[in-house]
């Protein structure tokens, strides 16, 4: 696979789909230390691509992304009263955001 490089400006969405794309922030005590890094990281869709998650959080937050990094999770197996379930597999976006840009995401949009 190549490494290519992207233009997020070539990626067209409406705002109804920017809305679609961060789904909530992730806050967690390993999401909080990297905030002191100004990374920021969001629950997005398992289609959601870099371009697409740059574009929405540049547009809905009105900041300037450094750079973007996924990961997908895999859904645990539990047990559910005797019986074996899976929860669903979830992707997490790591957003750098330039220097002097900062989202608050206690606020909401």
């Amino acid at each position: 696979m190549s490494m290519r490089p992207y233009n997020a400006k070539q990626v067209k969405l409406s705002r109804e789909a920017m809305y679609d794309i961060v789904r909530r922030p992730v806050i967690t005590e390993k999401a909080t230390r990297q905030s002191e890094h100004n990374v920021v990281v969001f629950e997005v869709p398992l289609t959601a691509s870099k371009p697409e998650i740059k574009v929405a959080i540049e547009t809905l937050f009105k900041v300037k992304v450094k750079a973007v990094n996924t990961a997908v999770v895999g859904g645990k197996i539990k047990l559910f009263r005797g019986r074996r379930g899976q929860r669903s597999d979830w992707k997490k976006a790591l957003v750098t955001l330039a220097e002097g840009h900062s989202i608050d995401v206690t606020t909401g949009l």
